[in-house]
């Protein structure tokens, strides 16, 4: 990559995977504030808030290319976001048990000094299996999943939560890296 790239997230899931792909790069948290407007689709929702972290970071590294991300759960034309405490959480995945999902990442890539930019939604689809409310609780008690979209973690499932996913696993952790590495190529290549 002939572009420095800037992770806009102080997501260590993100970071992680970043680095299992090789990627070089480095970490600064964008401070915005994320919207959650109801009448936004959960993709329009993410692509917003993934561009307003790429901007904001982009303005202070304007040599670097900005990756901005941000990840949603949507249910029953519901979005469901990071929970606010633990009760928040059990009520999400019990609202869920049992039943399928979608998760959409928006992310945006950004750079500031040729005023380049570009942005794209991943959405996957998640089954859950069944389980009985102590299941659920042990789960989110293992996982702790108060910094987690729609309160679980799928890279730290064992099984027992997750019964398939249609789409990018990577995506569900919180960054879809088969789309970003195709996104990076041709970012770069125009950018050249």
């Amino acid at each position: 990559m002939s572009l420095p790239l800037t992770l806009a997230s102080a997501s260590p899931r993100r970071r992680h995977l970043l680095l299992k792909h090789g990627y070089n790069f480095r970490v600064t948290p964008a401070e915005v504030t994320e919207i959650m407007a109801p009448h936004l689709s959960p993709g329009e929702i993410t692509l917003f808030n993934a561009r307003a972290k790429a901007h904001a970071i982009a303005r202070q590294e304007p040599h670097a290319l900005v990756l901005g991300v941000d990840t949603v759960v949507a249910f029953e034309g519901e979005v469901l976001g990071k929970p606010a405490n633990m009760d928040a959480a059990f009520a999400m995945v019990k609202r869920l048990n049992g039943k399928s999902h979608d998760v959409y990442s928006g992310v945006w890539l950004r750079h500031e000094e040729s005023g380049r930019e570009r942005g794209f939604i991943e959405v996957t689809r998640v089954h859950f299996r069944k389980l009985t409310d102590a299941q659920l609780r042990a789960y989110l008690a293992r996982i702790g999943p108060l910094d987690k979209a729609g309160s679980y973690a799928a890279q730290e499932d064992r099984g027992e939560l997750i019964d398939s996913i249609e789409g990018s696993f990577t995506n569900v952790i919180g960054l879809p890296m088969e789309a970003l590495a195709a996104a990076l190529e041709e970012f770069l290549q125009a950018t050249a």
